[in-house]
This record gives C-alpha cells, structure tokens and sequence, in this order.
C-alpha cells in the first residue's frame, strides 16, 4: 500500500512532468496515495501516445499531399510504412484498454474508490485513442486507394496522348504511303507543286484533326 515499483526495458520514458510534480509538490500527486501515483505514471503513458499519435496525423497529411501532387514509387513506400505504423500502435493500445478497464473493475484494496474516477478517465482517453488510430488506419487504405487512383490516372493521361499523336500519324503516313510507292505511271509526280501540295494536305490533315479533337475537349 505504500511502494509502488516501475521498470523500464530501455533508457527513455514519458514520466518527465510526473517526476516534476513529485519534486515541486504540485496538484495531489503528494497528498493522495500511491494509488494515484500509479494513476499519474498510467495517465503518462497515455498522453505519450496521443502525442505520437499527432505526429502520425503530421505524416498523413504529408503523405496525402504527395498522393495527389506527385504519386512516385517511393510514395508508395511512405504509405506501407505508415500503415505498419499504424498497426504497431494499433497492436500496442488495445491491450491497453482492457487493462484498464480490468483495474477500473477489479475489487482491490491497494485502489482507492475515488482513485477510480480517475481510471474511468483514463479508460476513456484509451477508447478516443483506438477511435484515432481506426481513423488513421483507414486513412492510410485509402492512401492506398487513391496513389493507385492516381497513377492509373496518370497512365490514362499519357496513354490519351499517345493515341491522339498515332491518331493524327495515320493519315499523314497514308498521304505519305501513296506517294512513296514508286509507280512509274503517277502524274502528280511530275508536277513541280506536288511536294509542297502534299506538305499543304498533311498540314491541313493535321490542323483539321486538331481542331476536331478540341471540339470534343480531348485536348
């Protein structure tokens, strides 16, 4: 009822203002037991994952910016690792909350009764936690979604270009057929304005072709 013993795997942790409220004697932290003490370290942890999980929100945005300026492969990378992110946290917090709906539950005499409208608050903050990281998580599918959307798109915009250039190349190579076939009998061979007239035919061939298809806002 009066030690509470915490251990860490590695250097680091999230327990920085809970030690300062412990040296200053701010708030109730030294007023109540160690019940509440436990509550601090618990209600600690927590923040630290909504802070993370801000930063998470700061790399979605990035990432959904670069889906719909420049959707390049490594951009797709981004998105898998933000998913296994995701995941991982997701794996990490929903253990969390069954925990601490257990204590908030359990019937102990080291827990306080006051010290449990404490917990319920922090039962809550790990319920808007796992509705966070399923928003997040089904951002990140529809990252997915959208860099496919987006790069099939992109392939339909080029593949549009492509068709119209062979598209105008067909008539011009047939004008360009017939008069390259090396008939002895073709008197427009014989002309002196033959070959600018051929150039003035595919010219307008193309001309005509260009303005069709903007008519139709193909172009």
């Amino acid at each position: 009822p009066t030690y509470e013993i915490t251990f860490q795997v590695r250097e680091g942790d999230v327990f920085g203002l809970v030690r300062e409220r412990i040296r200053n004697g701010k708030g109730r932290i030294r007023k109540m037991g160690v019940d509440y003490l436990f509550y601090s370290l618990l209600d600690a942890v927590i923040d630290g994952y909504f802070e993370l999980l801000e930063r998470v929100g700061e790399r979605v945005e990035v990432v959904e910016d670069k889906v719909m300026k420049n959707p390049v492969p490594a951009t797709l990378a981004e998105i898998h690792d933000l998913r296994t992110q995701v995941v991982f946290l997701r794996k990490s917090v929903w253990p969390l909350r069954e925990a601490v709906s257990s204590l908030e539950k359990t019937e102990s005499s080291l827990i306080k009764k006051n010290t449990k409208v404490f917990l319920r608050d922090v039962y809550d903050h790990t319920i808007q936690l796992i509705d966070t990281i399923e928003t997040y998580r089904d951002v990140a599918s529809s990252l997915f979604e959208m860099y496919l959307s987006m790069v099939s798109n992109r392939m339909n915009e080029v593949m549009k270009v492509l068709t119209i250039i062979a598209t105008i190349f067909i008539p011009i190579t047939f004008v360009a057929g017939i008069y390259g076939m090396n008939f002895e009998h073709m008197p427009e061979l014989k002309y002196p304005w033959a070959y600018p007239a051929v150039w003035g035919v595919m010219i307008g061939i193309v001309l005509v072709m260009l303005a069709y298809f903007k008519r139709k806002d193909w172009l």
